[in-house]
């Protein structure tokens, strides 16, 4: 079928389903809901057998659901209405929730009923829950929909499952507002949870007004006023409850032009009279069985300057252990996103800060590139965008989760060229046809096509909670196979008639020569698209590779111009 995605951004989910449906046969495009003018051009374009719409803010205009049928997803059980659907169901403790796929009508959140699913609520902030069980919950009801629509069949009524209908306003900042002195550490650690990602808790740091986010429990500090700010670890500030402590990895402060940071970068000056304590813990190294498992869990896969400075001596410090084999573990959320903009967008000079952050993911990824005395597996159980994509591909094998999502490209980040050796890794694992096709498209990838097109070696048919373990168990079966040092020699082997052929500080030399003209050239496409991004900048209009309905249009306008 011809299927129109009608969101207001093209987020997690919408990709999720953009891959899965695709694989289908079906044929997708996307329209961001920027005005009802806008999605009915779109409608009249594409002429869509029927619309979906995964992540919308507002009601899809009665001409539209009128003439066909729209499935919207909601984050929330059969009879739940609202706009804050999951924020709510984390504020009050639910131990279940769901995903309902409704037919759009004239009242929000209250059409018949096509498919639903309910899940086990996780202790996990909102960004976490959204891109795993709502995820997988929104992706298996809208195939069972889309389905079900394919076979004729009709929705059903919320009356009929039973549902009673509640609907729950949008969630206000008084709402989930700290009490420091009454509220314990499960009380703070909820109610950051359920703004983490956006919009964040209003709060109180140092007298400036702040937006709390990325905030876990801390343990072993001394005790002290409630709300007052304790110690400091890495990029984390702990603050005192009422009954214990918690880390506030990330603020950003009030304010129109604020940015999310590390909380010990916001406030640098007050953080240095905190004392250095034990806490988060992002990289982490252990061993089972001549294996080395090096796990490193980014907020949002962000990897800045020194991010990466410290990998890369965990990297060495990993190598130097007798070991066969070394698996690199990103987070479960996101494995790795590469760049880490905000950071970028926060310094004195953000060319210059570009320019050091993506050496450093160089650095990083030819140190991997040259290990050669072990195997090295990258387990991605999370999604990885840009630059993380490449991180990855810089092992001997990649093991992608199934239902993780890929975005190995740069150039909607104002035509970055890119590096981390993709140069090098696409054609030498993909071949020199697909690599050029990865980097020309611009879209989504699921973990089936990235394994036909060489960018993946294995899929491992495991659910998120499952992943670790799994990946435990391969690695160790591998470590311990009987050729694993004929692997080892071969791996030794191929590396060097590769430097043989064109040495990877050609390719590196070549690549951060296109880079610098990003970050410092005349044209400033790079730096317009990253302070679009970190801002937050609506778009003013949906990108051709997905608007796949304006592509065609734009094509048969210059066509009859041409024919004029």
């Amino acid at each position: 079928m011809r299927i129109l995605f009608l969101c207001h951004s093209f987020n997690s989910l919408s990709q999720r389903l953009f891959v899965e449906l695709g694989e289908r046969g079906h044929e997708i495009s996307v329209e961001f809901d920027i005005n009802d003018a806008v999605a009915v051009e779109a409608v009249e374009l594409f002429s869509p057998d029927i619309i979906v719409a995964p992540f919308l803010k507002r009601a899809i205009p009665q001409s539209i659901w009128e003439s066909r049928i729209c499935l919207v997803v909601h984050p929330g059980p059969a009879g739940d209405g609202g706009p804050s659907a999951l924020d709510w169901a984390i504020l009050n403790g639910q131990t279940e929730w769901g995903v309902t796929v409704l037919q759009a009508e004239s009242g929000l959140d209250a059409g018949p009923v096509w498919a639903h699913r309910r899940f086990v609520m996780r202790d996990a902030p909102k960004s976490s829950l959204y891109r795993h069980e709502v995820t997988e919950a929104a992706t298996q009801a809208v195939l069972e929909a889309i389905d079900r629509i394919t076979q004729g069949a009709k929705p059903v009524s919320m009356q009929s499952l039973g549902a009673v209908p509640i609907w729950r306003d949008g969630m206000k900042q008084h709402s989930r507002a700290i009490d420091w002195a009454r509220d314990d550490t499960e009380t703070v650690l909820r109610k950051i949870a359920s703004a983490d990602g956006m919009p964040g808790v209003r709060d109180e740091m140092f007298g400036h007004e702040v937006y709390l986010f990325n905030a876990h429990s801390a343990k072993d500090l001394p005790e002290s006023e409630p709300g007052a700010a304790i110690a400091r670890s890495g990029g984390a500030i702990a603050r005192a409850t009422r009954d214990g402590a918690v880390w506030i990895g990330h603020v950003r402060k009030a304010g129109p032009k604020t940015i999310k940071l590390p909380a010990t970068q916001v406030f640098a000056a007050e953080a240095r009279n905190l004392p250095e304590m034990p806490g988060l813990d992002e990289i982490r190294y252990e061993e089972a069985d001549a294996v080395g498992f090096l796990d490193f869990r980014f907020y949002n896969g962000a990897m800045g300057t020194e991010t990466c400075q410290q990998l890369l001596a965990a990297w060495h410090e990993a190598v130097a252990r007798p070991t066969r084999l070394i698996v690199l573990s990103g987070g479960p959320d996101h494995w790795s996103n590469g760049l880490n903009l905000n950071m970028i967008e926060a310094a004195d000079s953000p060319a210059d800060e570009s320019w050091a952050n993506i050496n450093a993911m160089d650095d990083l990824a030819e140190a991997i590139i040259r290990t050669t005395g072990k195997i090295v597996v990258s387990a991605v159980g999370g999604n990885a965008g840009a630059g993380g994509v490449f991180l990855a591909r810089a092992a001997d094998a990649v093991w992608l989760r199934q239902g993780v999502i890929l975005n190995p490209h740069y150039k909607d980040m104002g035509n970055l060229y890119g590096s981390e050796f993709w140069t090098y890794l696409l054609p030498r694992h993909a071949g020199a046809d697909n690599a050029m096709r990865i980097a020309a498209a611009r879209l989504p990838m699921g973990a089936r096509e990235a394994l036909s097109l060489g960018l993946a070696d294995r899929i491992v048919e495991a659910g998120w909670a499952e992943f670790d373990e799994t990946v435990r168990d391969m690695a160790i079966s591998l470590a311990n196979c009987p050729d694993i040092q004929s692997r080892l020699d071969e791996k030794a082997r191929r590396r060097a008639a590769d430097e043989a052929v064109k040495p990877l500080a050609d390719y590196r030399a070549e690549e951060l020569g296109r880079l610098r003209r990003n970050f410092y050239g005349f044209d400033p496409s790079y730096h317009v698209a990253r302070h679009n991004f970190v801002y937050k900048v609506a778009k003013s209009r949906t990108p051709i590779t997905i608007a796949r309905h304006r592509a065609t249009a734009q094509m048969m306008q210059a066509r009859r111009k041409a024919a004029s």
